[in-house]
């Protein structure tokens, strides 16, 4: 069983299904690892690679919803990939943990080819915003990279017509759009919006490897029911109550 210590915290997932240890201070999982897991249409058997994978929130969740995948993390930082192993072993889910730069994989990952490739990558230029002082926090929201670097990386690890799904800032999908109308086909775009009278600050993006069905836009999930802020924390629309709370899929 996950214990915490004075530099972490044991928070509860899929209204408790999952126990996962995250830093006190630094980069801390909230929903969003937990809808791009849910959008996932993986079947057992099948293997699955998250890129950036922290301490395994979005791969865990993969992994209890549908028990029997192969599942592979890649986390640049050391303590987060060592508390995501912490996190598999005691939920129970078999994840092997990988530290490493995604753009510097080691060679035995290069020769691998999944079924399914995710990623939560960080959302800010570092060219446009302060860093975090918290390195760990930093390197999970701030980077020099964009968005096609984590795509062509992420497409070069599937199998022919596998899958690659992502969440994002709205603000990212003309340069998405644009690098996988080139690459990939199959796309298929989900907002994601707060309440029923905002527009959407984050997107999942899925798409296939060697296929070229066409795009598709999705209506919009939105996450809460209410038009404005309640004191309810729990007013979750029926749809988000039933991912975040009952690990239920979102259909892509």
């Amino acid at each position: 069983m996950n214990k915490p210590d004075a530099h972490t915290t044991l928070d509860a997932f899929l209204g408790g299904a999952l126990n996962v240890l995250q830093p006190k201070v630094g980069y801390r999982a909230a929903t969003d690892p937990v809808f791009l897991a849910a959008s996932i249409p993986a079947r057992a058997g099948q293997s699955v690679l998250e890129l950036g994978c922290g301490v395994g929130v979005a791969m865990l969740c993969l992994g209890h919803r549908i028990p029997g995948l192969k599942i592979t993390g890649l986390e640049i930082q050391a303590d987060y990939a060592e508390l995501a192993r912490q996190n598999a072993q005691a939920n129970n889910i078999d994840a092997h943990i990988i530290t490493a730069d995604f753009t510097e994989m080691p060679r035995d990952l290069r020769e691998q080819a999944f079924d399914h490739v995710l990623f939560n990558p960080p959302f800010y230029d570092a060219l446009k915003v302060s860093a975090p002082e918290n390195p760990g926090k930093s390197q999970a929201h701030v980077t020099t990279l964009g968005i096609e670097d984590w795509i062509v990386a992420g497409l070069k690890r599937l199998k022919p017509k596998g899958r690659l799904t992502f969440i994002h800032r709205t603000e990212i999908l003309p340069q998405a759009l644009g690098v996988l109308a080139r690459l990939a086909g199959d796309i298929t775009v989900k907002p994601l919006t707060s309440r029923p009278n905002q527009s959407a600050k984050r997107v999942i993006v899925t798409c296939r490897k060697g296929t070229n069905g066409p795009a598709v836009l999705l209506p919009a999930l939105v996450i809460h029911k209410e038009d404005a802020h309640s004191k309810d924390m729990g007013s979750y629309s029926a749809v988000a109550q039933s991912v975040l709370r009952e690990a239920m899929a979102l259909d892509l």
